[in-house]
């Protein structure tokens, strides 16, 4: 299989060549969406036709890479079971150095999460900022839990089992929040074991496949053998440019598409852990995935063509298109007119950079 048809089947399983949607049948939603930046899940989900979803059906929470996703809210039971750490060498990853004082006092690092967990739900039993609740944690909680932040000169929880132990503790994050707000989720319980379709290597490998373990574990912070362990029996080898990958069986063609989107920075899309294969220039890998400061992506018939940074001022949002082929203002000017309006904003053109 080549680089072309391995971007089209992409395409198409994360839904990028279809006008509607619902939250149902939305793909990307069995992974979750991130949230980050002001054209994050919400202009991921729009760019996928689902432009007006009902926002009861949607809830916000800190799942993969203890990063804020948005997934499907009945969903929220089997994610918990889903995205936990399959052992404790795998939360022993996901955690980085928070595991290094819980290992030297004999605890072991889902057992922490444990802890944190029920601390986070005896106290939070109605929306609370962050801060506060971390607070609350750093009193409750005893040293091995917790860090010296030098830039604060105050004593934290660290941050990722804060983060990672949220979600099983039964709470969400309410949209738009800065700092974040945390409030209980009404009758949640962690479910026993996730559907197949949450299945987070499945999920991946049905939306970013054909893909390795590695690039899987990389993407969820997770240990190889962690997730070879858990491969899924019927996936079939592919030869991606020489390279053996695995896929799925059946999923979309990988025939030719066409289209032009406008992707945000943390688009799923981009969210794929082989950069190389999606755009094999290193210095254009450099200028679409900077240390700081991402920009969005332009992708043209499954191509990433460019990139593109907003511009907002005056109630107007105005698009600053930087191409990396024969890519002209008014080849975007249909998806940056939607953008404004997804940000409430008036339409404030396309200029190139």
């Amino acid at each position: 299989m080549n680089r072309a048809a391995v971007l089209a089947r992409r395409v198409r399983a994360q839904q990028l060549d279809r006008s509607t949607g619902t939250v149902a049948d939305t793909a990307v939603l069995d992974l979750g969406v991130q949230d980050t930046g002001p054209d994050g899940a919400r202009w991921a989900l729009a760019v996928r036709g689902l432009t007006d979803p009902e926002p009861a059906d949607l809830a916000t929470v800190w799942s993969l890479r203890g990063a804020p996703h948005v997934h499907r809210r009945a969903d929220l039971p089997g994610v918990a079971a889903a995205t936990a750490p399959w052992s404790d060498a795998d939360a022993a990853k996901r955690v980085f150095d928070a595991a290094k004082p819980l290992k030297a006092a004999g605890i072991g690092v889902r057992e922490a999460l444990d802890v944190v967990a029920a601390t986070m739900r005896e106290v939070v039993t109605a929306p609370m900022v962050k801060g506060e609740l971390s607070a609350a944690l750093t009193a409750r909680l005893p040293a091995p839990y917790l860090r010296r932040c030098g830039p604060c000169r105050a004593v934290h929880a660290f941050e990722q089992p804060f983060r990672l132990a949220a979600l099983r503790a039964g709470l969400e994050l309410q949209p738009g929040t800065s700092p974040p707000v945390l409030q209980p989720i009404p009758g949640f319980t962690v479910a026993e074991a996730p559907e197949e379709g949450l299945d987070v290597v499945r999920a991946y490998l049905r939306l970013h496949g054909p893909a390795t373990p590695a690039q899987v574990a990389a993407y969820l912070d997770a240990p190889v053998a962690e997730v070879r362990a858990h491969w899924p029996g019927d996936a079939e080898p592919a030869d991606v440019e020489g390279q053996r990958r695995w896929v799925l069986p059946g999923g979309p063609p990988g025939d030719p598409v066409r289209g032009t989107r406008l992707l945000a920075p943390f688009d799923p899309f981009l969210q794929t852990r082989d950069r190389e294969l999606l755009v094999p220039d290193a210095a254009r890998r450099k200028e679409l995935w900077p240390t700081l400061g991402r920009p969005g992506a332009v992708l043209v018939d499954g191509e990433p063509a460019g990139v593109w940074r907003p511009r907002a001022a005056g109630g107007r949002l105005a698009v600053l298109l930087t191409p990396w082929r024969d890519v002209r203002p008014a080849d975007v000017e249909d998806q940056a007119e939607q953008l404004a309006v997804t940000r409430g904003l008036a339409p404030g053109g396309v200029t190139l950079g």
